[in-house]
């Protein structure tokens, strides 16, 4: 998934190799199964173009990585106490990420809410 994201293109079996034997020797069968598996398990979505398949990625890698973090934090028994070890273990670069992702969403509750209020305060309708 990993090279798929980093195209950010639908790519063919083919350039996925390519990019991969860059680290390492690897059979392009092998690429095929793995791209076919990702695809059956709703990660990747194909289009065939010719006699090969483009393959993309259904969701980014924010998306992904916000799922793993919800199911971990969902299967947790006390969710405040594994949301503060998670917090005390965050990198002060990984924390600014964090304070800014609030005021991010802080804004969006704004925004989200400005228009509701903003009806309510119309003169004249509903009387």
């Amino acid at each position: 998934m990993t090279r798929v994201w980093r195209w950010n293109r639908p790519v063919t079996v083919r350039e996925v190799l390519e990019d991969l034997r860059g680290d390492r020797a690897i059979a392009y069968t092998t690429v095929m199964t793995v791209m076919d598996n990702l695809h059956q398990k709703g990660w990747l979505r194909r289009r065939q173009e010719g006699r090969a398949y483009r393959y993309e990625a259904v969701s980014t890698r924010a998306a992904y990585s916000a799922a793993l973090m919800n199911e971990a934090w969902a299967s947790s028994d006390n969710a405040a106490a594994a949301l503060v070890e998670f917090f005390s273990r965050m990198t002060p670069e990984q924390l600014d990420a964090l304070r800014d992702a609030l005021r991010v969403v802080q804004l969006d509750e704004v925004r989200v809410q400005a228009p509701e209020k903003a009806s309510e305060n119309t003169p004249g309708e509903g009387r």
